[in-house]
C-alpha cells in the first residue's frame, strides 16, 4: 500500500483550463493518496479526522487518516456499499448490495430505510446526500428517480423521469439540488421548495459530447461552486453554471469529496485509487449532532445538542457577493416573549480556517439564556482577502436588523462574540462601524452597522503593532495576515491601518469585554483596554484558571465563560 502522498507531473494530472476563478490551488500537484482498494467510491469526512471511503468491489468500508498517514478497515460494517456521507453525527452509507440505507452513530448501526426487501432487488441505491434536517436523498439510476427519506423514515419520489440519475449533493443553502445524469452528462438543478420536494428541474452544465461517459459523484464547496466526477477529469462550476476549471486525474474518477481539519482537500475516487487535490476554497464541513443521543464521545467538548426549548434556522442566507451566498445558523428561544438582543457569533481558526458550525455549542447555549444568536460564516483569506471578512460580518448585523421582525429581535440591542480570528473580527465590529471602508458592501445598506456590546476572547486588536506585525516582517512565510491580506505590512501599511481595530477605537465605540486563558497571553490588548478607558468606553478582561487558546470551546471554561458573557450581555443590552 502507498501511504504517503506521492506527487504526480503537472503534465499528466493539469489540464489548459485555469482561469482565475478556479478554486484549485495550481501551487500543490495532485497527490496519489493509496491505490490500496479494488473500486473505492463516494467519500465522507466525520469533521473530525477520519475519511471514510467505500470500496465496492472489495465490499469493505476503509477509513483514511490523514495524520497518521494511514488506511485501514473501519471495522463498522461490509457489503457493496456506493456511496458514503457524514451529517448530523451519523455516518450514512448506500447499501448497494442489499437495497438499503444504513447509518452509523459511531458504531451503532441502524437502518434507515429498506428500498427493495425482494430477494433479487431492482431498487438498489446508488449515491445519497443528508440535508441538515436528517432526510435523506437517494438516486435510484435503473428507476430515473431520486426519492427522498424523511427522518421518519417515509419515503416518496423528490425527483422523477431523470435519465439515469447517479450522483447528487446539495447547495450550500439547502435551496437546490444537483444530480448528475449518468450517460447524457448533464447535470440537472432542482429548486427545493421544502425537504424533499422539488420544483421544475433545469439543465445546470453539460459535460463535453466525446463518446466517454459519463457524469458520475457530485460535491460542493462552502462557495457553492459544484464538482462532477467525468470520464477523464472533475469538473467544477460555479454557482451560476460557468464552467471554472477541471482535475484531470490519471485513471477515471468515480466520486469527490472535501476532507483534513481546513476541510480544504478534495478527495478524489478513482479506479486507480484515492487521491488528494489541495483547494483554494474549503469544502462544506457536516452540520454538528442536534440530537443529544448523537453526540460524539468526548470529556472536554460542549454539546452541540439544540434543547427543545430552542428553534433553529440553520443556513439562511445573510449576504450576497455575486453567486457567492453567505450563510448564518439562527438559534432562538421558543418561548421568550417580546423582541430579544441579539447576538452575532464569529468562529476563529486564523482567519484561514474554521467554520460556522465550531461554535455551534455557544451559539445554542446563549439562547437557552434568552438570546438570538446568529453564528456566521464569512469569507476565509484564501476565497478573498480582507475585507471581505469584516464586510460579511458587518453585513449580518445589518441582516439581522432589518429582520428583526422576522427572528424577534430588539434592532437596538445587537453584540458580538468571537474567538481569536473571530475576536479580532469582533474587536473591529466594534471599533469600527463608522469606516466607511469597512461596511461599504454586503447589502442592507439603508441599516446601521453599529454594535451595542462586544466580547473578544483572545483576538488581537492590533495590526500595526505587536506579535501580528513582528510574524508579518519577520516570519512571512508563516504568517496569517500575510495570507488573509494578501500583503506583508511593510507592502501596504495603510491594509494593515484598516484592518487594526485599536487605532479604529474612539468614543463610539462599543464597549468590550476581553476574555482569555490564564496560559494565553492575559496581557493581550492591554493598550486597547488602557485607549477604551481613556475614551470613556467600558472595558474590562477576565482571565480563565489554567485555560489556555481555545478553553472557551472546552469543558470546563465553556460553562464559565457563558454565564460571563450572560452577565456582560445583560448589563450593557439592558432596555434601560
Amino acid at each position: 500500500m502507498k501511504s504517503v502522498l506521492s506527487a504526480i507531473p503537472l503534465c499528466l494530472i493539469f489540464s489548459a483550463i485555469c482561469q482565475a476563478q478556479s478554486p484549485v490551488d495550481r501551487s500543490v500537484p495532485l497527490a496519489e493518496v493509496t491505490t490500496d482498494f479494488e473500486l473505492c467510491d463516494g467519500p465522507a469526512w466525520d469533521g473530525q479526522s477520519t475519511l471514510f471511503v467505500p470500496d465496492v468491489k472489495g465490499e469493505i468500508l476503509k477509513r483514511w487518516s490523514p495524520k497518521q498517514s494511514r488506511l485501514s478497515d473501519s471495522g463498522l460494517a461490509t457489503g457493496r456499499f456506493s456511496a458514503s456521507y457524514f451529517n448530523n453525527g451519523e455516518l450514512f452509507l448506500s447499501d448497494n448490495g442489499n437495497a438499503k440505507i444504513i447509518a452509523f452513530n459511531g458504531k451503532e448501526e441502524r437502518t434507515v430505510a429498506v428500498l427493495d426487501s425482494s430477494d433479487k432487488p431492482v431498487r438498489r441505491p446508488n449515491d445519497l446526500v443528508v440535508d441538515h434536517f436528517g432526510g435523506c436523498y437517494v438516486t435510484l439510476t435503473r428507476q430515473g428517480q431520486v426519492v427522498y427519506i424523511a427522518p421518519d423514515g417515509t419515503e416518496h419520489v423528490a425527483v422523477e423521469n431523470i435519465e439515469t440519475p447517479n450522483g447528487l449533493i446539495l447547495s450550500p443553502d439547502e435551496k437546490t439540488l444537483y444530480v448528475s445524469a449518468y450517460k447524457p452528462k448533464v447535470i440537472w438543478a432542482y429548486p427545493i421548495t421544502k425537504p424533499g420536494a422539488t420544483g421544475q428541474g433545469k439543465e445546470f452544465a453539460r459535460m463535453d459530447a466525446g463518446p466517454e461517459l459519463g457524469a458520475d459523484g457530485l460535491t460542493v464547496d462552502r462557495a457553492g461552486n459544484i464538482y462532477c466526477a467525468g470520464p477523464t477529469s472533475v469538473w467544477i462550476w460555479s454557482p451560476s453554471g460557468e464552467k471554472l476549471d477541471e482535475i484531470v486525474t490519471p485513471t477515471r474518477p468515480i466520486n469527490c469529496g472535501f476532507g483534513d481539519t481546513d476541510m480544504r482537500s478534495l478527495y478524489i475516487t478513482c479506479f486507480g485509487g484515492l487521491y488528494q487535490q489541495r483547494m483554494t476554497v474549503s469544502g462544506r464541513s457536516p452540520n454538528p449532532p442536534s440530537d443529544p443521543k448523537k453526540q460524539p464521545p468526548s470529556k472536554n467538548r460542549p454539546s452541540t445538542a439544540i434543547p427543545n426549548n430552542v428553534e433553529s434556522n440553520l443556513d439562511v442566507v445573510y449576504s450576497e457577493d455575486g453567486t457567492r451566498k453567505l450563510l448564518m445558523d439562527v438559534f432562538r428561544p421558543k418561548t421568550a416573549d417580546g423582541p430579544l438582543p441579539a447576538i452575532v457569533v464569529v468562529h476563529g481558526g486564523g482567519w484561514l480556517k474554521g467554520d460556522k458550525s465550531k461554535f455551534r455549542a455557544l451559539a445554542v447555549r446563549l439562547a437557552t439564556l434568552g438570546y438570538v444568536t446568529a453564528a456566521i460564516e464569512y469569507r476565509l483569506g484564501d476565497e478573498a482577502h480582507f475585507p471581505a471578512a469584516i464586510y460579511d460580518c458587518f453585513a449580518a448585523v445589518r441582516f439581522l436588523r432589518a429582520n428583526a421582525k422576522q427572528f424577534g429581535i430588539d434592532p437596538e440591542r445587537i453584540g458580538a462574540v468571537g474567538g481569536s480570528a473571530g475576536g479580532h473580527l469582533v474587536g473591529l465590529m466594534a471599533t469600527g462601524s463608522q469606516n466607511p471602508q469597512l461596511t461599504e458592501k454586503g447589502g442592507w445598506e439603508d441599516q446601521s452597522s453599529s454594535i451595542q456590546a462586544a466580547i473578544v476572547m483572545a483576538g488581537p486588536m492590533e495590526m500595526t503593532t505587536g506579535s501580528v506585525a513582528d510574524r508579518s516582517r519577520n516570519q512571512p512565510a508563516v504568517s496569517n495576515s500575510n495570507a488573509w491580506l494578501g500583503k506583508t505590512i511593510d507592502e501596504d501599511l495603510n491594509l494593515y491601518k484598516l484592518a487594526d481595530a485599536h487605532l479604529q477605537i474612539t468614543s463610539q465605540s462599543a464597549p468590550i469585554l476581553f476574555m482569555v486563558g490564564e496560559h494565553d497571553h492575559p496581557e493581550r490588548n492591554a493598550p486597547s483596554r488602557d485607549k477604551l478607558t481613556e475614551h470613556g468606553v467600558w472595558t474590562d478582561v477576565k482571565v480563565y484558571s489554567d485555560g489556555k487558546h481555545g478553553c472557551w470551546n472546552q469543558l470546563p471554561w465553556f460553562d464559565e465563560m457563558a454565564k460571563d458573557m450572560d452577565e456582560f450581555f445583560q448589563a450593557q443590552l439592558s432596555k434601560d
